[in-house]
């Protein structure tokens, strides 16, 4: 199930919905017509509290709300959608979790890379946060700030969590997991590299965009093959599999939540493979007008437009 947020163009607020063939479907209005179906109505009364509509609310609550959403979607499918969708023109789509209590970031996760950017092989892995004013959505124009002249892109894999997660050994790191996305790492490298700690470079405003969707972890199985693509103006970029992590997926969630109990809703930035612009010869940075094109598989491809700001 293919998880988004949407705004009705004549409304003011984001809802959860999924995505059913080329059609946006409201979940929380999918739930309550599957409750009314099953004369479940004493559940309608709390339905805000069990299953939001906004968002950020829906994925604080993690995988037992996905559950039920996996229950209306079930329903929808054999049933009528139109009093409860819109085609994806009538609609905007925007970041699906807009403010998670943690954006953790890693760094130094494929070994090309980190060799094309002259560094070693961490022993650990390498932490860093962004906020959440360097998020924007899949349709939204990466704003390129006078403060930097070398504005890069990072395709990542993006982790979304699903319940609460401490101190959770390997083997169990899976069950912990609600979804994934697709990340663009923007870095401003000129930012980034003038002192020891990259922050600076990192989290810029509305320089970051998640989506398209999140994609639920029974949709994507196991998240240690996806072919991982980027492009700019169409051009390939970047291209690798997630099969070469340094630190793995369920590596990462085991290292991180020994030290950072993690919450639904918290996202996890896996890191990005070799090809970026800074390692080009010459290096090739972002400038005004670019079209930069993120792709991984089971996932989808998200897109969006450079603009100074």
């Amino acid at each position: 199930m293919k998880l988004i947020s949407y705004q009705a163009k004549n409304k003011k607020t984001w809802r959860i919905g999924c995505m059913l063939g080329d059609r946006v479907v409201d979940l929380q209005e999918a739930y309550r017509q599957k409750l009314i179906s099953n004369t479940e109505k004493d559940t309608l009364t709390a339905i805000e509290q069990v299953f939001p509509a906004e968002p950020n609310r829906f994925f604080s609550i993690g995988n037992s709300v996905i559950e039920k959403a996996e229950e209306a979607y079930e329903y929808i499918l054999s049933n009528n959608t139109e009093e409860v969708s819109y085609a994806k023109g009538e609609v905007n789509v925007g970041i699906p979790i807009s403010s998670p209590s943690k954006i953790i970031c890693i760094g130094k996760n494929y070994a090309d890379h980190v060799a094309e950017m002259k560094s070693e092989i961490p022993d650990f892995p390498v932490l860093f946060a962004k906020f959440t004013n360097a998020l924007i959505g899949p349709e939204d124009a990466i704003e390129k700030s006078a403060s930097t002249n070398k504005l890069d892109y990072e395709v990542e894999l993006t982790i979304v969590i699903g319940k609460e997660a401490s101190k959770v050994k390997k083997a169990d790191a899976l069950e912990y997991i609600a979804g994934y996305t697709i990340a663009n790492d923007v870095s401003a490298r000129d930012l980034q590299k003038r002192t020891p700690q990259w922050l600076q470079g990192k989290t810029l405003d509305r320089t970051t965009p998640i989506g398209p969707w999140v994609v639920t972890a029974d949709e994507v199985g196991d998240p240690s093959n996806l072919a991982i693509k980027s492009y700019v103006n169409g051009e390939e970029r970047q291209s690798s599999n997630t099969s070469h992590l340094i630190f793995d997926i369920p590596f990462l969630i085991e290292f991180i939540s020994d030290l950072i109990t993690l919450n639904p809703g918290d996202i996890i930035l896996t890191g990005t493979p070799d090809g970026v612009g800074l390692a080009m010869n010459p290096p090739q940075f972002l400038k005004d007008g670019d079209i930069v094109t993120m792709e991984i598989e089971k996932i989808g491809r998200m897109e969006n437009k450079v603009i100074e700001s």
